[in-house]
């Protein structure tokens, strides 16, 4: 990478390791239920996947049940008790966003995660951005490259001269159909029998600390 104009992040599993706070939601919702307590990794794999995912993963059930949204707002509701009461920046990423900022780099978070719920995690953790795009700030969320053209507009700066770190192929995907450069991140939330070398990154990086090299 050379002329690096702005990076932005996916959020959950990329920037913040906010899982741990799903270990709760997930385990209170099934003790009530009378189910028994899953392992924090298999939880773990699913936090990128979303809500409906995670409801799946809570009650036994598939994304095509009829109750799904309601299941999903149940969900959400006992997340907003435990939000950030256990979630971390990544070690290793303060460094990186130290040198973004010495570098007069601007960056910024790209995340499929609803404002609501993103707003107070980065107020509880005081990770100051000046750009977050969530899904109420676009008409397509991730997948689709219309969050990552917006990113670049917000900054002035030409597309190919930013890129987008991610832990999801939604987010490897929207990076390539935006033409942005993507790095992708396998400390994150992936699944075991999903192999991110598929979804055709132009990087891919074991640890935060790897991302100086690349700026």
């Amino acid at each position: 990478m050379h002329n690096v104009k702005a990076v932005f992040f996916d959020l959950d599993g990329t920037l913040v390791d906010s899982a741990p706070d799903f270990y709760a939601v997930v385990n209170s919702l099934r003790g009530e239920a009378g189910r028994a307590e899953l392992p924090h990794s298999t939880i773990r794999d699913q936090v990128s996947n979303g809500g409906i995912h995670l409801s799946c993963l809570t009650w036994d059930i598939t994304p095509t049940h009829p109750d799904i949204m309601m299941y999903r707002q149940r969900l959400l509701d006992r997340y907003t008790e435990y939000l950030g009461n256990h979630s971390s920046l990544f070690d290793g990423f303060e460094p990186v966003l130290t040198y973004l900022e010495k570098s007069n780099i601007p960056w910024g978070i790209v995340t499929n995660k609803p404002r609501p719920y993103a707003v107070p995690l980065l107020d509880k953790l005081k990770i100051n951005t000046e750009l977050l795009i969530c899904p109420e700030d676009v008409v397509n969320r991730k997948p689709h490259p219309e969050p990552l053209i917006k990113a670049a507009q917000f900054f002035d700066v030409n597309i190919k001269e930013c890129i987008y770190v991610g832990d999801h192929v939604r987010d490897i995907e929207s990076a390539i159909a935006a033409n942005m450069p993507s790095v992708a991140a396998l400390f994150g939330y992936i699944e075991p029998n999903v192999n991110p070398k598929d979804w055709g990154a132009d990087f891919y990086i074991d640890t935060p600390a790897e991302l100086l090299p690349l700026l």
